[in-house]
């Protein structure tokens, strides 16, 4: 079976390699444009199969790129997910008054990203890595600073080791270390208990009792950082 295509559209470069960040490891080939005018010429000669679309970005916006490909008859079915930097209402109605099949909104949430491309594409799977990684994390426990080791980490969460009675609160509070050119940067963010394995009730023997968080707020910039480190230390190439 061919690949699938999926275009990304944004003018801002750091917001491209989050989202081909969050592709990876996904079986589709990526397409880049940094306006509409090029999305167009990208979309006629490419004919992609899904396309994230910024809002606002020059020579020609996300809006009128998507009122084009939507009103012409030979592209009208290629799925739009529009991107936007506001949440307020009257840029979603904007939005779908365009004719996009649905929108994110930025900062954007690494698990939305790709279950909305999910929607969208049938064979869309996500074939998300996981990177042994073993470091000290804080968070929080009924308030109370604590302390767990991640055994693994990807760029949309990490697993922390911790004995039935530390599960920490939820929203997870995390702050932990990440090694990068020689030194150490802080980490803050913020995620979500996605499941705990408890030593009565396993769900995976192989691992230690703690949970799965997913991350839900973490800066952008963090997350590239997350993935090349991750990448490096996986090829030797550190």
């Amino acid at each position: 079976m061919a690949r699938k295509k999926v275009l990304l559209v944004d003018d801002v470069n750091l917001i491209i390699e989050l989202e081909k960040a969050f592709l990876k490891g996904l079986p589709v080939d990526l397409l880049i444009a940094r306006n509409g005018v090029e999305a167009l010429q990208i979309v006629k000669n490419e004919r992609p199969d899904l396309i994230y679309l910024d809002v606002n970005m020059p020579v020609m916006d996300g809006l009128t790129c998507c009122r084009e490909l939507k009103g012409n008859p030979e592209t009208s079915s290629i799925p739009v997910i529009m991107v936007t930097t506001h949440g307020r209402e009257q840029d979603m109605l904007l939005c779908r008054t365009a004719g996009c099949d649905d929108y994110i909104t930025k900062p954007i949430n690494a698990r939305l990203f790709v279950e909305k491309g999910r929607n969208c594409i049938a064979d869309f799977e996500r074939r998300r890595r996981r990177y042994n990684f073993s470091i000290d994390v804080q968070f929080l426990k009924d308030g109370e600073p604590r302390h767990g080791l991640t055994t693994d980490i990807s760029k949309g969460g990490l697993y922390i080791a911790v004995p039935d009675d530390n599960i920490p609160d939820d929203p997870v509070d995390l702050l932990f270390s990440l090694p990068r050119g020689g030194r150490d940067i802080l980490v803050a963010a913020r995620g979500r208990v996605a499941w705990e394995n408890r030593h009565g009730n396993l769900k995976k023997p192989d691992y230690p009792a703690g949970v799965g968080v997913e991350f839900t707020d973490i800066d952008p910039g963090i997350v590239v950082l997350i993935e090349q480190y991750l990448e490096e230390a996986l090829t030797g190439k550190k």
